[in-house]
């Protein structure tokens, strides 16, 4: 099945991602939007798994300060290459995470960061990994999409590892 160029540029703008890899998925699903959508993400899923032992040292540091000026965050996101840094996707990716951060104030990056004898104390743990947790974290701004799959899709996009290491998050009085 050929996929037609409306489908193809609808996928595009859902997800950003490549004519090839659009049209790949379109053929692939037999012209189904919603499965093209599943298969993209499972792409991007298992790209990222494939980078996820490279060595990530550029990257860039971001601030969010909001506009009140009562909560700021300092995020460190890092890339392979300081050519991906540079890139459009990743520059907005790294402002959405420091806007996420301020708006959920998440406590950790992953739920690994998290102390065992904190987590035993949880009566529902899942339940506090997806709020303390930022990678866990429905995001603010898609509430479809955790922070986990926004970074998937970014790594399937570039091409590259791609990881939060760290933040900071203030908030006046605290």
């Amino acid at each position: 099945m050929n996929a037609s160029l409306e489908q193809i540029k609808k996928l595009r703008e859902t997800t950003s991602l490549g004519v090839s890899d659009c049209r790949k998925a379109l053929e692939d699903s037999k012209g189904d939007l919603p499965r093209a959508l599943e298969i993209l993400k499972k792409r991007s899923l298992e790209i990222a798994a494939k980078k996820a032992d490279r060595a990530a040292g550029a990257g860039r540091v971001v601030s969010y300060v909001h506009f009140d000026n009562k909560v700021g965050v300092l995020v460190e996101i890092n890339s392979e290459t300081d050519f991906a840094a540079r890139n459009e996707e990743f520059i907005k990716f790294s402002s959405d995470v420091a806007l996420h951060i301020a708006a959920m104030g998440p406590k950790y990056v992953k739920r690994e960061e998290v102390p065992a004898e904190t987590a035993k104390e949880q009566l529902d743990v899942e339940s506090f990994y997806k709020q303390s947790c930022l990678l866990e974290q429905a995001f603010v701004k898609n509430p479809s999409l955790t922070i986990k799959e926004y970074l998937n899709s970014l790594v399937g996009k570039i091409g590259e590892n791609i990881l939060i290491r760290r933040f900071a998050r203030f908030q006046l009085g605290q």
